[in-house]
């Protein structure tokens, strides 16, 4: 049976985190790799692929599609680079670093017929799909309100790629924050206002190190969401949910919590609170064990790419997902700027003009 050859442009972290998933994907097979950095040669070598030296010539070998793992200003112009030759991609998050970039993607995509995937890969993890549906279960009623931590120290050494404290590519808001803005989109719909403040008042970079948002949503409900990268505490999805036990460790504490009219569900642990009776604050809850079993959510993902190669599936996060998560955090950093709470366009956002990368951008590490 023949294989879906699929390459990566990065090597970095969550690079090789993408080829460990191909490798474990049965039908899929590692087609090649751009990567100018050191160790590139032997990384390749290791995976039994191609390393090719160019975009273009990795566009030559035409493979059936491309995961980009680059920096996040490099993702609108790489990409629009190989819709316009016709392969498809999965874009790492964020789909761009801003959403005139995330609107070239979308536009090139729809005139070449071509799809993206945006990688954000928690739609694919069980836990989250329960929590999908959790969500509306007459049991949880609607959204009335809920709260999410995402507090995570990250060491001096994780900031020696200049990227990462770059404004318009660095920022827990672009790198951590827009995970959990496209989770709540995922559970509850779009947002409608966005109230929110930042600081950083910790690490003194240019970028943000701390950042809290308070989201309403177009179909009712209200949530708080906290993110910093220099608080030292367990309380966030990466550390807490095991996704990646060889590269995080895993901390059993709930992160996310949402209150519904009806009941009440946390994650990752998937508990479900409810009345036997009822409704009443003075009356006992129950609480229910909802927790799946775990599977590899980043081979899900490659899975899946591979059916929208094949013109199986339609994206599960679209590009236009993509562009959403990104004016959701646009819309926060307006609103944390101004002091103001800021109404979200449901308007596309505007198409950006054409832009070009360095090639040396390719191998900065990403998060």
């Amino acid at each position: 049976m023949r294989q879906t050859g699929i390459a990566i442009v990065g090597a970095g972290v969550i690079g090789r985190t993408h080829a460990d998933a191909i490798r474990a994907t049965p039908g899929v097979r590692l087609a090649g790799i751009v990567e100018p950095g050191p160790g590139a040669q032997a990384f390749a070598q290791a995976q039994d692929c191609p390393l090719f030296a160019s975009m273009d010539g990795l566009i030559a070998a035409r493979p059936d599609g491309v995961i980009l793992a680059t920096p996040n200003e490099t993702h609108a112009p790489l990409a629009v680079q190989l819709l316009k030759a016709g392969i498809p991609v999965l874009v790492e998050k964020p789909l761009a670093a801003t959403s005139s970039e995330a609107a070239s993607i979308l536009e090139a995509s729809a005139a070449t017929g071509t799809p993206v995937l945006t990688g954000h890969h928690r739609r694919y993890n069980p836990r989250i799909l329960k929590a999908r549906a959790l969500a509306h279960d007459l049991r949880f009623g609607h959204l009335v309100m809920g709260t999410v931590l995402c507090a995570l120290k990250k060491p001096a050494s994780y900031f020696d790629a200049a990227w990462r404290k770059r404004p318009g590519s660095g920022g827990p808001m672009l790198i951590n924050m827009i995970h959990e803005i496209d989770l709540l989109r995922f559970l509850f719909g779009e947002v409608a206002t966005v109230s929110a403040t930042h600081s950083n008042a910790e690490r003194g970079f240019e970028v943000e190190d701390t950042a809290g948002a308070i989201l309403s949503f177009e179909k009712g409900g209200i949530v708080t969401l906290s993110v910093s990268d220099a608080a030292a505490a367990p309380w966030a999805w990466d550390i807490a949910a095991n996704e990646n036990p060889g590269r995080f460790p895993a901390h059993p504490v709930p992160t996310h919590f949402f209150c519904g009219s009806d009941g009440a569900f946390s994650l990752p642990d998937l508990t479900f609170w409810s009345h036997p009776g009822e409704k009443a604050w003075t009356e006992s809850m129950e609480a229910r064990d909802e927790s799946v079993d775990d599977s590899d959510a980043y081979e899900a993902q490659i899975a899946h790419f591979a059916d929208v190669i094949a013109g199986k599936a339609a994206p599960r996060c679209s590009a236009l997902d993509g562009a959403r998560n990104i004016a959701v955090i646009e819309a926060i950093r307006a609103s944390a700027e101004s002091g103001s709470t800021v109404k979200l366009d449901p308007g596309r956002p505007p198409v950006a003009p054409d832009m070009n990368v360095p090639k040396e951008a390719i191998h900065e590490q990403r998060a």
